[in-house]
């Protein structure tokens, strides 16, 4: 999917359409120095990165937190703070990264865009912070891992947006063996292949 393409179908203002523009070059310009994203994605990072980051601002429960994890070169979580910059700009975004470098570039994205954001340069299993309404992660971990992250991470009545490749069937299969939850499978605007499970209510099984 072309740019222009691209740009009309996140239906976004030409204040937020510079900024995603300007988050692109600062991707572009430390890729080479991090690897933020794979080299050879560059092309189509419109689609494949932008697109697919912004999607799940429909499925979530905008409300003045929002915690996204693994936040890595900032999709989802940049994307998204840069899109609530217009529709909900009393959100912060919690963006958590362990790796040092890629937090450092995330502290410097969020302050150029003048983004509500702050950056967690921690592992989640340590991290002591309030939940959120919204919790985000794409491409992290299994999604078993990711109920244990979620359930100190999201509150009682938020929602976990999870973004999965194919296997996604298996891992809801897996996490239901050990979890109790509500789930919605949104198929991926960007992938025929994908989806972002959307769940609530979750409690762990017992013994």
């Amino acid at each position: 999917m072309k740019q222009q393409e691209t740009l009309a179908s996140l239906n976004v203002s030409r204040e937020t359409e510079a900024q995603l523009h300007d988050f692109v070059a600062l991707v572009e310009k430390w890729n080479p120095v991090i690897n933020l994203i794979a080299k050879g994605s560059i092309p189509n990072i419109w689609s494949r990165h932008i697109e697919d980051s912004a999607q799940i601002i429909a499925l979530a429960k905008l409300s003045d937190y929002w915690i996204d994890i693994g936040s890595g070169g900032g999709f989802p979580g940049i994307v998204v703070a840069i899109c609530l910059k217009e529709i909900s700009p009393s959100t912060c975004v919690a963006l958590v990264e362990s790796d040092m470098r890629k937090a450092t570039f995330l502290r410097q994205a969020a302050a150029l865009l003048e983004l509500n954001c702050e950056i967690h340069s921690s592992r989640i299993e340590s991290l002591t912070i309030a939940p959120a309404a919204t919790l985000s992660a794409r491409a992290l971990a299994p999604l078993p891992s990711l109920l244990e992250y979620a359930e100190t991470l999201v509150e009682k009545d938020g929602v976990c947006l999870f973004m999965k490749g194919q296997t996604y069937q298996d891992e809801l299969a897996a996490a239901q063996k050990s979890w109790s939850f509500e789930h919605d499978i949104v198929q991926s605007q960007t992938d025929s292949n994908a989806a972002v499970l959307k769940i609530r209510n979750i409690r762990r099984v017992a013994d």
